[in-house]
């Protein structure tokens, strides 16, 4: 990351596709290919893990840490593969090409995932592909596929609400449901064959192209998750599975009362005695499938702020230290070339710094904080930047550039915008100047939101924290990854030295 490199950010949900959500098919690969052809050489994805309504299907609020969403999985592809006929893709897929829907999505997907598993289970071809996937995935696929299954049993329930038995894992209980969920759970295994050798396919066009894929690691895990149901010891719960501390913030200018998130927080003494090795596995599997990754909430791996499950709000909880340089002085020794970002936004104390210093993992500089206060010393305005960061125009939490200035931007920060540029900017002209300056930082690489690029305003926005519902959904219209828009991004890229 120490060359001078730029790439995009967009969600796969948020590609092209004929099926209510964007996928792992055609759309996926126009993309790329339209990445090489703007001369990018960085493609920033968010979590693609299993989601769930219950959470806004946030990719942030997932079943698991390991498993793809099987949402992704591109229908066109499994006809290529002889999963599904041609015929299977004839029905009326219709869907608004704008937003996800991400209920039709799980209609369609799900009905098109079982004919392709019966058709797979009628092949006479040998399934060795399958049988080596499962075996080398075993350490999360098998408790994965039997968790999905209990779900769909237990009528979606959460797994501390499933009778004690399965609930605690008895061994005669995770036999006796294991062997009466038998179909069910191959099934979910196939699904998980699908994704990961769909993924997999993707990943190696980019690199062709020359383009990396980053992935993003969410430091905590949701509690209704595979992950946390086949591994309590590793989490802060009461003995009835339920969390007992929850993850959060505490109060700061943008809240009063902070944020509760609500994710178990880890028992650290506990991981530590097993030298980490449930984190070791997480991100082994993330380095199989990106080529650089994103650790966000970053200062969490310092310091993090618990709370008693019982709180409404976030103000009583407390600041626990966590082992950050034992953890990634075992990181890196078991990975010593992975490529690290830092999502270091929000109070980041001088701690949180002296360890990101330590280990030189590169921290986030978004051009939207770049202009409320002190320009001299604001240290996300471009002046200040440093080589050894990432500068984004805005991330996924945040408006567009031209929804913030539209909606967002307080008098005073369009004054100081208007003094740092030399001249007034408006709504049909701000969303590339942040581009351009982007471009021109001295930080050795810049990440642009795609909706940024074809300057689209609030509708466009991704999430809005703090609001549980309606995010998620904006999607890139197939004509807006147009030759003229990737020859102006190339024109730009050459001009400020990126590749």
């Amino acid at each position: 990351m120490r060359l001078r490199k730029s790439g995009i950010l967009l969600h796969i949900t948020s590609l092209p596709s004929e099926f209510a959500i964007g996928d792992l098919g055609r759309g996926a690969y126009h993309f790329a290919d339209f990445l090489a052809e703007s001369g990018q050489t960085l493609w920033q994805m968010l979590p693609f893990n299993p989601t769930s309504p219950a959470c806004g299907n946030s990719p942030y609020c997932c079943f698991s840490a390991f498993a793809g969403n099987p949402l992704l999985i591109a229908p066109d592809l499994l006809v290529q593969s002889g999963y599904l006929a041609q015929s299977d893709l004839e029905g009326d897929f219709s869907a608004n090409p704008q937003r996800v829907d991400y209920d039709r999505a799980a209609e369609l997907k799900n009905g098109l995932l079982k004919k392709a598993y019966e058709k797979f289970r009628q092949m006479g071809e040998p399934k060795c592909a399958l049988e080596n996937f499962v075996k080398t995935n075993a350490h999360w696929l098998n408790d994965y596929a039997l968790f999905i299954c209990l779900k769909e049993q237990f009528f979606g329930a959460p797994w501390s609400d499933w009778p004690s038995e399965i609930r605690d894992r008895t061994q005669p209980a995770l036999d006796e449901w294991t062997q009466r969920l038998a179909e069910n759970i191959e099934r979910e295994k196939f699904s998980q064959f699908l994704f990961f050798g769909q993924w997999s396919a993707l990943k190696s066009y980019c690199n062709q192209k020359q383009i990396q894929v980053i992935g993003d690691i969410p430091i905590y895990v949701s509690h209704d998750s595979a992950d946390v149901w086949a591994h309590r010891e590793f989490f802060k719960l009461e003995c009835d599975g339920r969390p007992a501390l929850v993850a959060g913030v505490p109060p700061d200018y943008f809240s009063s009362t902070g944020q509760l998130w609500g994710n178990p927080v880890y028992s650290w003494d506990r991981l530590r005695e097993t030298s980490y090795a449930w984190w070791i596995r997480r991100i082994r599997h993330n380095l199989s499938y990106f080529d650089i990754v994103r650790l966000d909430h970053f200062r969490g791996f310092v310091a993090y702020w618990e709370v008693p499950a019982s709180e409404q709000t976030a103000i009583n909880g407390r600041w626990v230290d966590a082992p950050a340089t034992q953890f990634f002085n075992e990181v890196l020794s078991r990975f010593p070339s992975i490529s690290v970002i830092a999502e270091d936004l929000g109070i980041i104390t001088p701690d949180v710094r002296e360890v990101m210093n330590l280990y030189e993992f590169p921290g986030m500089k978004p051009l939207l904080f770049a202009f409320g206060g002190d320009l001299s010393t604001n240290p996300y305005v471009p002046h200040n930047h440093v080589r050894n960061c990432v500068v984004y125009t805005g991330t996924h939490d945040n408006n567009t550039v031209k929804g913030w200035f539209e909606h967002d931007a307080t008098r005073a920060e369009k004054e100081n915008l208007a003094a740092y540029f030399g001249r007034e900017l408006d709504a049909d002209t701000v969303s590339l100047a942040f581009v351009g300056v982007a471009m021109m930082s001295v930080a050795s690489t810049v990440i642009i939101p795609m909706q940024d690029f074809v300057e689209l305003g609030m509708e466009a926005r991704m999430n809005t924290p703090s609001v549980s519902f309606g995010n998620w959904e904006w999607r890139v219209e197939a004509d807006r990854l147009a030759p003229d828009l990737s020859q102006r991004i190339a024109h730009l890229t050459r001009i400020y030295g990126r590749k």
